[in-house]
This record gives C-alpha cells, sequence and structure tokens, in this order.
C-alpha cells in the first residue's frame, strides 16, 4: 500500500466529511466533493512533473482587457478594472506585461529567450515601459502601491511583473501567510529568520539568531527548545518592514531595537508568521504539535550546505509530506561551504525530492522571474522551489524575501476555513496574564467570533463544556474586534481558572446541543515505520490537529492481529487520560519512540 494512495484516500474522506458538515449547516446537500475529485485528478496525473498548465486564460483576458483600456488612455473604465482584479485577490494582483514564457521552460532552469510556448501578447520595451507608468497612476489613484517585482527591456522578449496591491481596511483584514521552519539542528534557522525579521546581517557566529530566542538557556547553547514565533511584515510597497538598526550593531542592540508585532501589524499589508521550530531530535514532539496544530500554509525546510539533509531534517520533510504541507527547501551557509561540498548537497537535495516517497518536482530559484512564478504555483503542482542563501554575505535573500512576499495567504484558503459555519476554534497555548486573566491563543477553523460572546470551551476531563464571555481579543499582538475562519487569534476569557483550560480544547458558540466528546474512535491507519509488532493494548502518542494525547489500541481488524511497517488497517482507539474534541475525516499522526503511523478518523464510536 504506497503512501501516495493512501493519502489521496485520506484526503477524500475529508472532503466528504467536510461537504457533508457543511451540508447539514446550510440544510442542503452539498456537491462540494466533486472540486475535490477534479483537484485529486490533477494532482495524479502530474505527479511525474508533467509542465504545469498555462496560465488561466480568463485572467489574462481581463489582464489584456485592462492594457488596452490604458493603451487608449481611458483611465476611468481602467481604473474600475483594476479594482476588481485587486479586491477579488485579497487585495494584492500579480500583474504580468507582455509575453511570459512557460512554466516548464522556466522552472527547468535554461535559458527561457530561446525556449518556445510563449504566451500572451508581445510588447516592445517602450510600451512596457509606457503601461507600466499608466497602472503605477490608476494604482495610486485607487489608494495602492505598485511594485516593480522583475523587469527586462533587453533581448527578444520585453516583459515585466508587478504587484499591485492595496493597504488593508483594518489590522483585522491583514492577510498572514502561516509559515514552519524545520530542519536539523545546526541548519541556520534561527539565523535565517533573525536576518529575515530584523535587517542586519549575520556575522558567521550566530549575531541575528540572538533576538529569537526566548530563553537563557537558549541563548547560552545556541539552540531553539520552544516553538518561537517571529513575523514579518511587508508594507504596501512590497518592502519588508524593519526596525532602523546599523548593520555594524552588535546583538545586544538587535535584541533590544526590535519592533513590538502591533507595530508591524499597524505598518504592514500582509505577514508572514514564522514558527520556529526545534530542530534537536530531544524536542520531537514540540515540532511535531507545531506542525499538526499551527495549520502551516508551508513548510520551509533549513538545509546547512556544509553538513547536507541529515538527522532530523529527514524526519521533518517525512512529517511536512505526510501531513501533505507543501515544501520549500532552503540551502543556508553558502559562503563558508567549499563548490564541491555545495554542489553534493544540492545533488543529495534534488535526489530525496525526486525520489518515490516525495514525488516533487525540485525548481531552483535564481531569477527573480522564478521566485514570483513558484510563488504561485509550487503548492498545487507538486514544485519544491529550492533557495541558496548565505546570511553572512545577504546572497540569495532577495529571492526568498520576494518570495515570501507573494505567498497566497492562508486564510483564502477556503477548503479548509469556512466563515458561512458555526464557530469552532482550538487551542494550541495557554497563559495566565495579570491583570487579565486567563488567555488562550489558537486558530479559527470556522466560523466568527467578536468581542462579547458568550462561547463554550471544553471538554474537561469528565467530557464536559464550561461557559464563559470573550473578553477582548488580540491579532498578533494588536487588540481587535473580530476574527473571521483561518485567522490566528488570542482571547481572553472572563472568570476562568487558568487550570481549566488546556491545549487541544475547542471553543463553540453556545447552543442547544452542546459538542459531543470523544473518548473512543476508529480511523484507517498506515504504519510508517515500526521496528517489532504492534498489538492490543499497545500505547503511543496521537497528534490529531491541536489534540495532542496518549491512546491506545483497542481493536483492529487485522486477522493476525498484529501490525508491521508498510501495514494498513481499521483501528480502534481509546484516549488515556481524558475525551478529546475529534470530528470524522481529521488527519491523525501517532508516534511513540521511532514508531511512526498516519492515518484519518473514520468514525467516532
Amino acid at each position: 500500500m504506497s503512501l501516495k494512495s493512501f493519502q489521496s484516500e485520506i484526503q477524500e474522506i475529508y472532503a466528504r466529511e467536510l461537504a457533508r458538515q457543511r451540508g447539514q449547516a446550510s440544510g442542503t446537500s452539498a456537491p462540494r466533493n466533486i472540486h475535490s475529485k477534479k483537484t485529486q485528478i490533477l494532482e495524479e496525473s502530474n505527479i511525474v512533473g508533467e509542465p504545469p498548465p498555462s496560465r488561466d486564460a480568463g485572467i489574462e483576458g481581463e489582464v489584456e482587457a485592462v492594457l488596452a483600456l490604458l493603451s487608449i488612455h481611458d483611465y476611468d473604465r481602467a481604473r474600475t478594472s483594476v479594482a476588481q482584479l485587486i479586491t477579488g485577490r485579497k487585495g494584492e494582483y500579480i500583474f504580468r506585461i507582455g509575453c511570459q514564457p512557460s512554466h516548464a521552460s522556466l522552472f527547468a532552469g535554461e535559458s527561457v529567450d530561446d525556449a518556445t510556448g510563449w504566451s500572451g501578447v508581445p510588447r516592445t520595451d517602450v510600451e512596457v515601459a509606457s503601461l507600466q507608468s499608466s497602472v503605477k497612476r490608476v494604482v495610486e489613484e485607487l489608494g495602492g502601491k505598485v511594485s516593480v517585482l522583475f523587469e527586462t527591456t533587453d533581448g527578444h522578449h520585453p516583459r515585466a511583473t508587478l504587484l499591485l496591491r492595496l493597504p488593508p481596511p483594518s489590522i483585522e483584514l491583514v492577510p498572514e501567510v502561516r509559515c514552519a521552519v524545520v530542519g536539523n539542528v545546526d541548519s541556520g534557522k534561527s539565523t535565517t529568520l533573525g536576518v529575515l525579521t530584523r535587517g542586519p546581517l549575520d556575522d558567521g557566529r550566530g549575531r541575528a539568531r540572538v533576538a529569537l530566542f526566548r530563553h537563557k538557556h537558549e541563548i547560552e547553547t545556541g539552540r531553539t527548545s520552544s516553538v518561537g514565533m517571529e513575523i514579518l511584515g511587508f508594507s504596501t510597497a512590497g518592502t519588508p518592514v524593519l526596525p532602523n538598526i546599523l548593520p555594524s550593531a552588535d546583538a545586544n542592540v538587535i535584541r533590544r531595537d526590535k519592533l513590538g508585532w502591533d507595530e508591524i501589524s499597524a505598518q504592514s499589508a500582509k505577514i508572514v508568521s514564522f514558527s520556529d521550530l526545534a530542530g534537536h531530535e530531544r524536542y520531537l514532539k514540540t515540532t511535531l504539535y507545531g506542525l499538526t496544530s499551527g495549520a502551516p500554509s508551508c513548510v520551509i525546510l533549513m538545509v546547512g550546505a556544509n553538513a547536507g539533509l541529515i538527522g532530523m531534517s529527514k524526519e521533518h520533510l517525512a512529517i511536512a509530506l505526510a501531513l501533505s504541507v507543501p515544501v520549500v527547501v532552503c540551502i543556508t551557509k553558502i559562503d563558508m561551504t567549499p563548490p564541491n561540498i555545495l554542489n553534493e548537497t544540492t545533488k543529495q537535495v534534488v535526489k530525496i525530492l525526486k525520489s518515490p516517497g516525495c514525488r516533487k518536482t525540485p525548481v531552483f530559484v535564481n531569477s527573480m522571474e522564478v521566485a514570483v512564478e513558484s510563488s504561485q504555483t509550487f503548492a498545487q503542482y507538486k514544485l519544491c522551489p529550492i533557495f541558496r542563501v548565505s546570511n553572512v554575505t545577504g546572497e540569495g535573500l532577495d529571492y526568498f524575501r520576494t518570495f515570501l512576499n507573494l505567498l497566497p495567504s492562508s486564510e483564502a484558503d477556503t477548503e479548509t476555513f469556512t466563515v458561512d459555519q458555526p464557530l469552532e476554534y482550538s487551542v494550541t497555548d495557554v497563559w495566565s496574564v495579570p491583570y487579565v486573566g486567563t488567555v488562550v491563543n489558537g486558530i479559527l477553523n470556522s466560523g466568527s467570533v467578536k468581542t462579547g460572546d458568550s462561547v463554550l470551551f471544553g471538554p474537561d476531563s469528565n467530557g464536559h463544556f464550561q461557559s464563559t464571555v470573550v473578553r477582548s481579543m488580540q491579532r498578533k499582538r494588536a487588540d481587535v474586534a473580530t476574527a473571521e475562519a483561518g485567522q490566528c487569534v488570542a482571547l481572553a476569557l472572563k472568570r476562568v481558572k487558568r487550570a481549566a483550560v488546556r491545549k487541544g480544547m475547542v471553543i463553540v458558540h453556545k447552543a442547544d446541543t452542546p459538542p459531543k466528546a470523544t473518548r473512543q474512535f476508529e480511523g484507517q491507519v498506515l504504519i510508517l515505520y515500526h521496528n517489532t509488532t504492534m498489538q492490543r493494548n499497545y500505547q503511543a502518542m496521537l497528534h490529531c490537529g491541536a489534540v495532542r494525547q496518549t491512546v491506545r489500541i483497542i481493536s483492529m481488524d487485522n486477522p493476525e492481529g498484529v501490525l508491521r511497517t508498510g501495514d494498513r488497517a481499521t483501528v480502534q482507539f481509546e484516549f488515556i487520560t481524558q475525551p478529546e474534541f475529534v470530528k470524522v475525516g481529521m488527519k491523525l499522526l501517532f508516534r511513540e519512540g521511532k514508531t511512526k503511523g498516519l492515518g484519518v478518523i473514520t468514525r467516532l464510536l
């Protein structure tokens, strides 16, 4: 039983359940899974790395219509069309002028000038320049900004790619992209994030990463042990929002002079939140929890060029693939690595990505054009962009920044996050804040919430739900009044003891029938690795969304009554300590030591 076909089955079960739940909520039978079937067929046909289909013809037509209006100086109608284009895409739009090369030849890394398969209307360099200034004029009249992502005027095909962006109406609506950063110990995760979010380059001795550490022992050892959260804001003009630190500053200055998250949110038109996960083997459960509960849009796998893909980075890659999250590879430390070792590392990465377990098409990002185009298509077409960066010389960081700036926002994924459903918020963190009380952090899986709402939270150890009121809300440490599905917000709860709330609980709106807590459930599982056999009463740690608890196997449908590596079975699990809120169709990962299994919940018992 291959992992690939099992994953597509999980996806089908999930889509079917989602359609059923939505149908129940709206009172109609929902024909949603036709769409998921279609995307699955698309995925299967494209696993081998056939060239991705050409760009959407409808959108190209709209862009050409705008350019035609601009060439005859009909600015009023052009303004209306541009406004529709941008607002239809959550406030930002990538606008292409001139002929565009086919993705197949662009991503293959060859020179595109002689390649075939160009699409779009050819323009001269004079036309490209004048259209650029016209577009700029129109967007600025709308109150937005235009930044030139890429332009080439010499060669056979003059072309330009612009980013049109409107400022968000309020902090509540700033789009956010969630990225999880994983990789082996010493692969440069914290340093890369330090350089991206603070500005000054590293000194080769880890100066840039000091600002990210949350604990004293992390500063002393240089190892991340907790899930560090960092945010990088991009302004309307597409430039990163950074504190004004001199390049020569020492570590203490870099640590001290940082912008508050609320300041970053106020200046940004888009926020990329990184969860800096731990690379050390000891902290694997923390890393796993960060990947399952944080609902990241993409996983950035850091690979040290001097060491290659070793140790935990393979493990992290396997987990990201099992959860089917798109992967981006970033090869760091290229300034200190001899060319032959760098080539070996690159070969090894490509080999692993092309292997039957991954089946991804590696794309080397060596130009701004590749960075722009790959950011839009890598998730659908199983591409894996590979960046080669140096945090000391700054080489390759511009491509990486542009790529992050253009990633589609997490809440735009309406397949996963639905606003028109009842509220469901999963708790991933709990704190007690002086003079505020109990504060929970988490993600809205569906629905919306506003301050003053009466809500239920639970289940507690008896499976009951308690009522409370949302006192206040913050998003990225800035006060907000409302939040919608797909956003990550912190809620302050009224008159709730810190001990009454734990990770993995859910918050729902008050209803006549409170949600049910589940003690036992049945799931389809695939054992990815186990060194002996698994039998009844076997215990393992289960990760399912924000839920993390030990489960034991009550029964399985295997005739021998044992499971080995590569086996697939329908297994009944039971939570050991307390019931949890889980739903049919949720993905589950369980592990114990080196044992790993993947599955999906098919029935609640």
